[in-house]
């Protein structure tokens, strides 16, 4: 399921009080999923990381009572007692079996020992599959029937408006969509491989004060020395691309790249800088263009600038790919 998918599921489930588990590869952004739905619904979120934990800080430490000779449960204190909330079973399944065993219990009553999960709260669970070479055990069956298991797939297209919404480098996103399988070539035998986290790396690491050598050695221990040197290279076309003012000034004028890469570089670039008053004008450029491009150009302008869909420019160009969806 796309990362847009697996949010709309997520939701639907917690409507029912139904455990989910989420599976996917390392770096594909489980833990961005449930932090983003924590942050738009206004909920707490408590990142349970029970790859660290034991299983005492679910059904808590015992002590001893002397005067009734019984024995007590200390909780850990991050357990919520109060108002509403995802508790985020993260890496459940490289736990120990004792420590999965505790989560079992508590996901599927909402209690362990003397403690109880308040109403108002949900249990979302996430961890890598067998095959990526994490370190994970199997979950075993009694634990696994707990949970409706949803399997998280790389989206380009979700990528794409996550990253633009973030400001992600716009030469980044132009990169992976004229190379998309480098968004996501994880390879559990290398130090290092792309994947939609390592990419995040990259933008906050090669931000461009460094010098060029020292930018490239840190990308390639990102996301390895193939996608290094690719990326390294498309940021060169991307520096050459006309710039949008001459554009602008001579819209019917200014030649029309050729180059697969440069085509994508170039309406990455003029999707960004859309503006409401400028757009008629940028789309006598952009109808120039192969129509593929003019869908990557006026669907990003569209998501970043909502008002542009009231122009001539947009409304006359949907009436004449209405077949094509942005």
């Amino acid at each position: 399921m796309r990362p847009s998918q697996i949010k709309h599921a997520v939701r639907h489930l917690m409507s029912k009080n139904r455990p989910v588990f989420i599976w996917g590869p390392p770096g594909v952004g489980k833990s961005d999923i449930v932090q983003s739905i924590a942050d738009e619904d206004k909920l707490q979120l408590i990142d349970f990381r029970m790859a660290l934990r034991d299983p005492t800080d679910l059904k808590g430490f015992p002590m001893p009572d002397v005067k009734t000779s019984t024995m007590k449960f200390f909780r850990d204190a991050e357990l919520p007692t109060k108002g509403k909330g995802i508790l985020f079973m993260d890496e459940l399944n490289s736990a120990t079996p004792a420590t999965m065993a505790t989560g079992m219990q508590l996901s599927l009553t909402g209690k362990i020992g003397d403690y109880t999960l308040p109403p108002g709260w949900r249990i979302v669970a996430a961890g890598n599959r067998e095959g990526d070479r994490a370190a994970v055990n199997r979950m075993p069956s009694a634990l696994s029937l707990r949970f409706t298991h949803l399997d998280l797939e790389v989206s380009l297209a979700d990528w794409c408006t996550w990253a633009m919404e973030h400001n992600q480098p716009l030469d980044m996103i132009a990169f992976l969509r004229f190379r998309p399988g480098l968004l996501h070539a994880f390879d559990p035998a290398k130090r290092s491989s792309p994947n939609p986290r390592s990419w995040n790396f990259v933008a906050q690491a090669a931000d461009g004060t460094l010098d060029a050598d020292t930018e490239y050695e840190v990308t390639k221990g990102i996301v390895d020395e193939g996608a290094a040197a690719e990326y390294t290279a498309f940021k060169r076309v991307y520096k050459d691309l006309p710039t949008i003012d001459s554009i602008m000034l001579n819209p019917d004028k200014v030649a029309v790249p050729e180059q697969i890469d440069t085509l994508y570089a170039l309406s990455t670039a003029l999707g960004a800088a859309a503006k409401r008053d400028t757009f008629d004008r940028m789309m006598q450029y952009v109808t120039r263009m192969p129509i593929e491009f003019q869908v990557v150009a006026v669907r990003d302008a569209a998501r970043k600038t909502k008002e542009v869909a009231s122009t001539k420019a947009f409304v006359k160009w949907g009436i004449a790919n209405a077949e094509i969806a942005i």
